[in-house]
């Protein structure tokens, strides 16, 4: 089973899905770690762009291929990155799990993210106006929707938990 988290930062998606990852002994994939490696690594000629997502495809296939759960936690902001998820659970024949994380309160996302410490060495967290102009498609089909600002993160996790089965 591949499970994706996708949602603006500040929302909660990370919190939830190593939590998750935690409960169901999953593989965990955090695109902004990739990325900042990427930049780290100092491979790459120009912006890191969708190769973060790129390797988190490719290592999650990898794992899905050997039978284990698949957690990835990224805005996937895009129907392209989005694509490439369905195209990574099609390739490995699991199912694709789509969870989208919500702070339906602006107050208290501006506050989470205004509060954030960077957990990434190098990363520097967002600003809420960079959050505000984030590009974020909407979605063709709904996912199951996650809102952080009507349940606390225990309660999202198992919500998660039983949407899952």
């Amino acid at each position: 089973m591949l499970i994706v988290f996708s949602g603006l930062p500040g929302s909660g998606k990370t919190t939830i899905a190593r939590e998750l990852a935690r409960q169901v002994g999953a593989v965990y994939l955090r695109i902004d770690v990739i990325e900042q490696a990427l930049r780290d690594a100092g491979v790459l000629a120009g912006d890191v762009g969708a190769s973060g997502y790129g390797v988190a495809n490719a290592l999650a296939l990898s794992n899905l291929r050997l039978g284990q759960r698949v957690i990835a936690d990224c805005v996937n902001p895009v129907k392209e990155s989005r694509d490439a998820w369905q195209a990574v659970a099609t390739a490995a024949g699991v199912a694709l799990i789509n969870i989208e994380v919500v702070c339906s309160d602006q107050q208290a996302h501006r506050h989470r993210v205004e509060g954030r410490v960077g957990d990434i060495p190098g990363l520097v967290p967002p600003t809420w106006q960079s959050v505000q102009v984030h590009e974020y498609e909407p979605w063709e089909a709904p996912p199951f929707r996650l809102d952080t600002a009507q349940m606390t993160p225990a309660e999202a996790v198992a919500a998660a938990l039983f949407h899952l089965g």
